[in-house]
């Protein structure tokens, strides 16, 4: 994309206002949209509106866009596969499919052999976990964690907990599911401190969940994500996952990492799992995974993955474009770009420290790879919450050129394309400083 000036016009442009009108007349609206933006085109780690002003996207179409906006050579694969055939259905099968399947079990963590599902999205890929959990245990219940989000189907939306508007009138939901508190260090929930907490969240499943609610015996899964998503991109402490999978193998239960958005190299390992070298008996993947095409994947150890033919299926899922867009954006990742995210994400979390010193609003940074979260706050001592103030750095951002996002109750989260170089990771950074700067001032 040609090197200009970011901002041209005023935001929204003439053609983006009349474009946002049309829209809300016409579509329900999807989401608590914050910026008016109309896309014309994209390249790399940027995207340009109708109007001709250009972002640096440090939102990746929410963790989605891995190798980022066309990359030639995801685009040249696809153009190749709309020459030979869009779909064939779910009874026939193709060269990519299979190769897809072989690329992505050799990958997983471990070595158990593990057997695949493809499908259409991320929240496809956590119904059929949970289906093949309940079949292969012959359990019906499910424990999954406060904050969590995996999908908005009702099966996902059920083991989901980070928004009430997500269940809100959708009742009744999923029964048998349960909820722990994910290890959200700043903010404990059980107001502890983490030097003397003795990871409770889960000694709550042993002592409270176990002991009082539900048997152990009864439950199929324990569902997680590695580092939680719309929960706020929380990191949990090292000692989390592995004590986790520990219990799970102690009971006879089976522990479900949804990858969807931590997946696909984000944090700077293919599997965010393999930061603590976790082994889960099933694995979600989507996102990422394909660039920007939908897809949805489910691993399973090969003794878990028992259907019956028939059992499970779907019409649509590993659709031929979203495959060879899968298999190159994988020979992308672990060609570099893998460990490019794990470089620039580490310089990017050094730079938030730092502003982290200088700013009272920064309560908190974390993050691995290039999935980060910067709590925003009111002030350090009392760490109280300040979505206002979020939504205000996130907007005085965009009119600058760059494209942020919000998640949890008052973080800003960076989940930029991996092919972000530290130019334009540093052109971010100083965008968003200067935004932080105008919110603290406004504050002060």
């Amino acid at each position: 994309m040609e090197k200009k000036p970011l901002i041209a016009t005023e935001l929204p442009g003439p053609r983006a206002r009349d474009l946002l009108e049309r829209n809300k007349k016409y579509r329900y609206p999807q989401g608590p949209f914050t910026l008016e933006f109309v896309a014309e085109k994209a390249e790399g780690a940027f995207i340009e509106d109708v109007d001709g002003n250009r972002f640096l996207d440090f939102m990746g179409g929410i963790a989605v866009l891995s190798t980022g906006s066309c990359h030639p050579r995801v685009v040249k694969a696809v153009q190749d596969q709309l020459g030979r055939f869009l779909h064939v259905g779910p009874l026939l099968f193709f060269d990519a499919e299979v190769r897809l399947a072989e690329k992505i079990t050799a990958l997983a963590p471990g070595e158990t052999p593990m057997r695949v599902f493809l499908g259409n999205s991320g929240t496809e890929s956590i119904e059929a976990a949970l289906k093949v959990a309940r079949y292969k245990t012959k359990r019906g219940a499910i424990i999954s964690f406060t904050g969590s989000f995996h999908g908005r189907t009702l099966g996902a939306m059920s083991v989901s907990a980070s928004k009430v508007t997500h269940r809100k009138h959708m009742g009744p939901l999923l029964p048998e599911v349960y909820f722990a508190h994910f290890p959200y260090c700043y903010r404990c929930p059980f107001h502890l401190a983490r030097e003397e907490c003795g990871l409770y969240c889960l000694t709550y499943i042993r002592e409270v969940l176990f002991q009082k609610v539900i048997s152990p015996e009864d439950v199929a899964a324990i569902i997680v994500e590695p580092i939680q998503g719309e929960g706020g991109y929380i990191v949990p402490p090292p000692e989390f996952l592995p004590a986790l999978r520990e219990l799970t193998r102690e009971f006879g239960i089976l522990l479900i990492a949804d990858e969807i958005q931590t997946g696909a190299g984000r944090t700077g390992r293919f599997f965010a799992v393999e930061h603590w070298e976790v082994e889960p008996d099933i694995i979600c993947l989507a996102k990422g995974i394909a660039s920007g095409l939908p897809i949805g994947i489910m691993l399973a150890r090969e003794d878990v993955l028992a259907w019956e033919p028939g059992a499970h299926g779907t019409t649509f899922g590993g659709n031929p474009l979203s495959c060879v867009a899968s298999l190159e954006t994988i020979d992308l990742l672990t060609g570099g770009l893998i460990d490019s995210a794990a470089q620039v994400g580490r310089w990017i979390l050094d730079r938030l420290r730092e502003m982290q010193e200088h700013y009272e609003i920064i309560g908190d940074v974390r993050g691995k790879g290039l999935m980060i979260g910067i709590e925003i706050v009111k002030d350090k001592k009392t760490k109280t919450v300040d979505p206002d103030r979020r939504k205000e750095i996130i907007k005085k951002a965009y009119q600058k050129g760059l494209i942020l996002l919000e998640c949890g109750a008052s973080a800003i989260r960076i989940c930029p394309p991996l092919v972000l170089s530290r130019e334009e990771a540093d052109l971010g950074l100083s965008i968003l400083r200067e935004s932080i700067e105008a919110a603290s001032v406004s504050q002060s």
